[in-house]
């Protein structure tokens, strides 16, 4: 799996992905700030990576890309966030959040010549 490529745009989404669930950041939206009380680490992009270069291998493509980060990231991601009182009062769960997450950070947003995001979403 971890020959499978992931252009650099791929791994920059999924760096995004990963920073963004952090509540203390600036980039975090509302919602996680309002609902997690922890976010993942850095190696959660790692693993975000990784799985989608698995999922692509079952798929039948020879390269891993957004889509298969974005299918994987609910599994990778829901052990790593920590939600607080006020997503257990309204019935938020980890997997609603990464949900929210991927609504909030589209594919359209990746620069792939540049492989990179815009201003702000990193």
């Amino acid at each position: 799996m971890r020959r499978v490529p992931a252009a650099d745009h791929v791994i920059r989404y999924a760096m995004a992905f990963a920073r963004r669930t952090r509540p203390e950041k600036d980039g975090a939206p509302d919602f996680v700030k309002q609902y997690l009380s922890w976010g993942a680490g850095p190696r959660a992009s790692q693993f975000l990576i990784l799985a989608a270069k698995a999922r692509a291998v079952l798929h039948g493509q020879e390269y891993a890309g957004t889509d298969d980060v974005r299918a994987v990231a609910a599994p990778v991601l829901r052990h790593r966030i920590i939600t607080n009182f006020n997503a257990e009062a309204e019935g938020i769960t980890p997997d609603e959040i990464v949900r929210r997450l991927i609504d909030s950070i589209p594919t359209a947003s990746v620069d792939e010549k540049s492989a990179k995001l815009p201003k702000g979403v990193v």
